[in-house]
């Protein structure tokens, strides 16, 4: 099953997507004007070669705990928006917007 549906970070709104997975935690993602916060089943370095603003946060199982969990990696250009590896994913979508 797919879901999306709005998530609010601070004072906007980000499109949050859900994918249930057969025997695994949620595939989830959430998207700003400028960029997204993804789950580690997502890759980062794939994103890096698209040249899209995309920061990692694992062992998610939740668009809270996504907003809630420390940004393990980032790509250039979400790095050159002001995220950075150890914030919060509500952080890191802020610089996204």
């Amino acid at each position: 099953m797919i879901s999306i549906m709005s998530v609010k970070v601070y004072d906007k709104t980000c499109l949050g997507v859900r994918v249930e997975l057969p025997d695994s935690p949620p595939l989830l993602l959430v998207v700003a004007e400028k960029g997204f916060v993804m789950c580690g089943f997502l890759n980062v370095e794939a994103a890096e070669k698209l040249d899209v603003a995309a920061a990692v946060v694992s062992g998610v199982k939740s668009f809270e705990d996504v907003l809630n969990a420390n940004v393990k990696a980032a790509t250039s250009k979400a790095e050159a928006l002001g995220v950075s590896v150890g914030m919060k994913g509500a952080d890191a979508l802020k610089h996204m917007f």
